[in-house]
């Protein structure tokens, strides 16, 4: 498993190749909303069990009811 250095490094260098004004569009949206209220030391006691269980009920019943990508698609959507 790479540190997470390394990965920041393979991270940047294929952001770096990305052409889609799209896609940079999508990665800023998605770094900017989990920066908001997010730091380090809280990250993993951020959501209380209570949270974190509705979040899974509300994740089975959106499969449930078709409410998903597969991975299939979400390939597709960003090549």
């Amino acid at each position: 498993m790479m540190d997470l250095q390394t990965r920041k490094i393979e991270f940047v260098q294929e952001f770096l190749k990305i052409q889609s004004e799209e896609l940079i569009s999508q990665l800023e949206n998605l770094l900017n909303r989990n920066k908001k209220g997010f730091d380090d030391e809280n990250f993993f006691t951020a959501m209380s069990v209570e949270e974190f269980n509705n979040r899974i009920d509300r994740s089975e019943d959106d499969f449930k009811n078709g409410r998903h990508k597969t991975t299939s698609q979400l390939l597709e959507k960003y090549k």
